[in-house]
């Protein structure tokens, strides 16, 4: 059984392109910095915490990837552990290992990667995150009655413990 699990953060934007086949085929490639969970010691006397692991996918995989992964960002990806061989412009044989993902979540929940990342919102009419907070009244009319159906900064709604089993649909 060939099957990986990793968490980690990007350490940058994944990359997206297109195969030049008859029908091309997007691929994405992205790189991941998996902590290694090592003690507070080792770390301060200089020992590696970290293994980056390359990390490619493809078809709409890789569109969805390139969409909403951003450098920085903690995620979930499975896989399978891939090992390959090249030859480089000077005849040298070169081996690469890397991981094809064929799953990909979210491991943080996007307001907490914009408050850590340093602000910012998700533009959705550009297909990314924006450098810049959205505006204040940027919001359709019906949307800005609504404000008090938003979840609060940390993401969660509030409990409504009025209801009882009975009010369920279910």
């Amino acid at each position: 059984m060939n099957k990986v699990i990793l968490m980690g953060r990007l350490t940058r934007d994944p990359e997206l392109r297109y195969s030049n086949a008859a029908e091309p085929m997007a691929f994405a490639r992205y790189t991941l910095a998996v902590d290694r969970g090592i003690s507070r010691e080792k770390k301060d006397a200089g020992a590696q915490s970290a293994d980056f692991i390359n990390c490619t996918c493809f078809g709409r995989n890789a569109e969805f990837v390139e969409k909403y992964f951003r450098k920085g960002q903690m995620v979930s990806v499975v896989g399978q552990l891939q090992v390959r061989s090249y030859d480089d412009q000077q005849g040298q044989r070169r081996w690469v290992t890397e991981v094809l993902t064929n799953e990909h979540h979210f491991a943080e929940s996007r307001a907490s990667f914009e408050n850590r990342a340093g602000g910012g919102g998700y533009d959705q009419g550009h297909g990314g995150y924006n450098s810049q907070p959205p505006a204040q009244n940027s919001r359709p009319p019906q949307q800005q009655q609504s404000q008090q159906a938003q979840p609060p900064s940390d993401s969660f709604f509030e409990i409504d413990n009025t209801l009882d089993d009975d009010d369920l649909p279910f």
